[in-house]
């Protein structure tokens, strides 16, 4: 595991790198007010007044997510949801942990380009481009490597090292979303007909039951 100081470093390169693609603020900033009832495109402004230090701050980044799942990856966000000064600055930024053979599955980001940096083990990482080539653009990154994922299209990564695996990534939107194609498809609520499911990907309708009832 890097230490903190190497850590600070390359959190700080991926964050910055993701260039802003969110509305563009029109003060210094525009902290987080969760509690206000005002909808707007991001979340309403707290009082400047009422702006500390702590609303621009994040702690924990260092801590190992836990992969004790299914997919064997845990995703940690630091978004406006986390560092409400994020609000309105047009980035944000994750740490992903995989296990060994641990995935972070095929998904999209329907509001950002992502910029991923590896900070321990390999990755074969990869990205299918739109209609009608779907093109599978892929490659195993090493430690210190870099790769960009190009907004809203479907990408994933696989730690195909011996041992843990520790990404991060910085985000060009303060709410990227993410829409994981697995759950999507065969996990959303309420269920998608199953004989429509099958038509597309020329299943059986019965292994697509069967598949819905996992997720």
């Amino acid at each position: 595991m890097a230490n903190t100081g190497r850590l600070l470093g390359l959190l700080s390169l991926s964050f910055y790198a993701a260039l802003a693609s969110d509305n563009s603020p029109l003060q210094d900033f525009c902290v987080a007010d969760p509690t206000s009832q005002v909808l707007v495109n991001g979340i309403a402004c707290k009082n400047p007044i009422m702006v500390q230090a702590n609303d621009f701050f994040f702690s924990g980044l260092h801590m190992a997510g836990n992969t004790s799942n299914a997919v064997g990856s845990k995703v940690t966000p630091v978004s406006a949801a986390q560092i409400p000064g994020l609000n309105t600055l047009g980035v944000s930024m994750v740490r992903i942990d995989y296990a060994p053979m641990g995935i972070n599955p095929p998904h999209t980001h329907p509001r950002a380009t992502e910029i991923l940096t590896v900070l321990e083990g390999s990755l074969e990482v990869g990205f299918v481009t739109s209609n009608p080539d779907n093109r599978l653009i892929s490659k195993v990154l090493q430690k210190g490597d870099v790769f960009v994922f190009p907004i809203n299209l479907i990408h994933f990564q696989r730690n195909v090292g011996n041992g843990n695996a520790v990404a991060i990534a910085g985000l060009s939107s303060q709410n990227p979303g993410v829409n994981t194609i697995a759950n999507a498809v065969f996990g959303s609520k309420p269920k998608i007909s199953s004989d429509i499911i099958a038509k597309a990907f020329q299943l059986d309708e019965n292994i697509v039951v069967s598949i819905q009832s996992i997720f």
